[in-house]
């Protein structure tokens, strides 16, 4: 079909089309201001540098063949702060401590799906599985571009809950980090220890004793430093108004999709209809027979 003719096709439909633009702007919109909003806690962390034991492999030189610019994915003690976020424990730590079961049962069971979930028969209790899955959408750790600083963010309908179970999270991680390093310094210590009580060779004692020096020293770091996983950055803070979803953006966006799918549905299908042949026109008498039925008069 020639383009001319195409355009003629669609200026011709224009009332159905901007019918059309309505209809989907209209419930659109609504949708859009009727979604619930959800508030943003954020906080930014970085690699703990404190000490030797601390310190992530992440921020320790290295030769660029063995990862460096190539590899920059957090590793070491990082990279397990980071894992135990989003871990089953974090979950269910949430679930025990703070009232997200009996939230996510109130949302579910709120409004037409609420409605719905009764109707069926579905349940909507909330269970532990339903808070990983809440912690998997809601949580986010987002890596710096040029830094090796990541940006923790949590989603909550409820301001004050939003920071309490971000900072929750972050003491959570923190302290898995730090029950490890010392439980595994501990347990070496015992070790050292129990092989020194029987070793009676004078320089296997001595180099014993330098191993269990730095296993005291790694407990007496973890026990004593503040930070062990990461260094705060950027203290956990909530914005003021909620900013999920982005109104203004969906409404721009809507606006500017809504007409234009309206014109692509008018299109195909004019194009369907193919070319030459003729619009729908009033019934018209042919010629012959009104002739016919003038000389019938």
């Amino acid at each position: 079909m020639p383009l001319d003719e195409l355009l003629r096709g669609i200026w011709r439909w224009r009332w159905p089309v901007l019918l059309a633009t309505v209809l989907t702007l209209a419930p659109g919109a609504a949708l859009i201001l009727a979604w619930p909003r959800h508030y943003v806690a954020q906080a930014m962390v970085a690699p703990a540098e404190t000490s030797g034991v601390a310190t992530s492999t992440l921020m320790a030189p290295g030769p660029l063949l063995q990862g460096g610019l190539l590899d920059n994915r957090p590793s070491g003690n990082f990279g397990i702060y980071l894992d135990a976020l989003r871990a089953p424990e974090a979950a269910a730590m949430l679930a025990r401590d703070t009232g997200l079961l009996a939230s996510l049962t109130e949302w579910r069971g709120a409004g037409p799906m609420g409605a719905l979930r009764r109707l069926l028969g579905w349940r909507i209790e909330a269970d532990l599985d339903d808070a990983g899955a809440w912690l998997d959408g809601r949580f986010a750790a987002t890596q710096g571009i040029a830094t090796t600083t990541v940006t923790l963010t949590l989603e909550h309908r409820e301001r004050e809950a939003a920071l309490d179970m971000l900072r929750r999270l972050h003491a959570l991680a923190e302290a898995k980090v730090r029950t490890d390093l010392l439980g595994q310094a501990r347990q070496r210590i015992a070790a050292i220890e129990a092989r020194l009580a029987v070793e009676r060779d004078l320089y296997q004692r001595g180099a014993l004793y330098e191993l269990l020096a730095a296993q005291q020293r790694v407990a007496l770091v973890v026990s004593a430093d503040e930070a062990v996983a990461v260094r705060m950055v950027s203290a956990p803070m909530v914005e003021i108004r909620p900013s999920l979803p982005n109104r203004p953006l969906l409404l721009v966006l809507l606006a500017v999709a809504a007409p234009l799918a309206s014109l692509l549905g008018a299109a195909c299908l004019l194009l369907l209809r193919g070319p030459g042949r003729p619009w729908p026109q009033p019934y018209e008498v042919p010629a012959g027979m009104r002739r016919l039925g003038a000389e019938a008069d």
